[in-house]
């Protein structure tokens, strides 16, 4: 049986569903957020400077962000579907050509334009907006928190599988293969797709255009924005330029992708936990608090001497809230404005957390290049980690009232 919404109300028929979900934003987050194992290679490979390779992969985030909100209108208007099998295609292509790009602009199409666009299609707007309408109120906020931590095991997995494979074989067979299991998730694409076909056309002053004046004319939704601008200024920062970092201190690269691993690690019990709590206590709260622990980690780092056991427990410290703050901003999202367009309202504060991230990866680059450390990225970090904390205080926990009901 399913509800004119699309919710599967027969039994735990929805499980299904969710695990092929989780799957699919396994693959595609985990890939994306192990670029960063690559930088060196890349570089090395083609010579065009870290500023340079920071920079595609900086585009590249911001081209994530901009993939959300995109492919969510596709989702919200035909169905999840189309959006996840194009997504699938466009990854796959990004990183097969991937090796054979030798120029700033072959690079910057590769890495900047395919492999983020596709991995934007196969990621948190489209999945989390898909499985939201196939599963019972009442668990969205577990569930939630469930198929996010598919992208934190990704992460896990990933960061030392390819590793694994561009020390023992090459950075060029990682791509490869690499392009071979994002192939694989094609069925459980098409499973999540089907699942969550388009939603019927909204009533005269319900449509999208209506609902996108109310979000952005509502201050809580923008207090969302910036939170999530700092997140992913942190979050590229960190995946795009730890390994760096880790080479700075004189540590082997097996640091970096253990530190990697340890984050997504985790961020499996992170994700959970805030899928639950956020079902209990106020999900500003919880944002609120993410974002200070962050600050005081950042903190506690500097202070630290930098061997390889203070990465270690930076890494953990860090995976614990590090996609963790999807399942309380997603939630916010739905519960202020509805599930009707949650893939595209829920998309474009992705948008505004991937030009954070944009900033992070790219200035993390430049500050690298001209003092030759990452002292200055830290410290705006530690900022902004607190900025984020106090402006989700304000936040209502309220669904917005429409103004064509009000004056009903």
């Amino acid at each position: 049986m399913q509800e004119a919404a699309g919710t599967i109300t027969d039994g735990n028929g929805w499980w299904g569903v969710v695990l092929a979900a989780t799957v699919v934003l396994l693959v595609t987050t985990g890939l994306r957020l192990t670029l960063g194992l690559f930088v060196s290679p890349l570089n090395s490979a083609t010579g065009l400077g870290i500023v340079t390779i920071s920079l595609v992969m900086a585009v590249s985030q911001l081209t994530w962000g901009v993939a959300q909100p995109v492919f969510g209108a596709l989702a919200d208007r035909y169905g999840a579907l189309r959006a996840l099998v194009v997504g699938t295609v466009m990854l796959a292509l990004g990183l097969a050509a991937t090796p054979f790009a030798r120029s700033e602009a072959t690079l910057m199409l590769c890495i900047g334009v395919l492999i983020a666009a596709g991995a934007g299609a196969g990621s948190y707007s489209v999945v989390l907006g898909a499985t939201a309408r196939v599963i019972p109120p009442h668990r969205r906020g577990f569930v939630s928190g469930f198929v996010n931590a598919g992208g934190s095991f990704g992460q896990f997995l990933f960061a030392p599988f390819l590793q694994v494979l561009i020390a023992g074989f090459s950075w060029v067979h990682a791509f490869f293969t690499s392009a071979v299991i994002v192939l694989a998730t094609l069925p459980l694409a098409w499973k999540v797709g089907r699942a969550a076909p388009a939603q019927p056309v909204a009533a005269a002053g319900e449509g999208l255009r209506a609902q996108l004046t109310q979000a952005l004319g509502d201050r809580s939704y923008w207090c969302l924005h910036a939170g999530f601008f700092t997140c992913g200024f942190h979050i590229a920062f960190l995946v795009t330029h730890l390994p760096g970092e880790v080479g700075l201190c004189g540590l082997p690269a097996s640091v970096s992708a253990a530190s990697l691993a340890i984050i997504g690690l985790a961020n499996i019990a992170g994700c959970l936990g805030a899928g639950m709590l956020s079902q209990r206590y106020r999900m500003k709260g919880l944002l609120a608090a993410m974002y200070a622990s962050r600050a005081a980690l950042v903190v506690l780092y500097l202070m630290a001497p930098k061997t390889e056991w203070t990465f270690y427990f930076f890494a953990a410290g860090l995976g614990v809230t590090w996609l963790a703050t999807v399942p309380p901003t997603a939630g916010l999202v739905g519960k202020l404005f509805g599930l009707r367009y949650l893939s595209t309202l829920f998309g474009l504060t992705l948008l505004s957390h991937q030009i954070g991230a944009f900033f992070g990866a790219w200035l993390g680059g430049i500050a690298l290049a001209r003092s030759g450390n990452y002292d200055w990225m830290w410290y705006a970090d530690i900022v902004l980690a607190l900025a984020a904390a106090l402006v989700n205080l304000p936040i209502r926990e309220a669904p917005v009232i429409r103004a064509t009901k009000a004056a009903a």
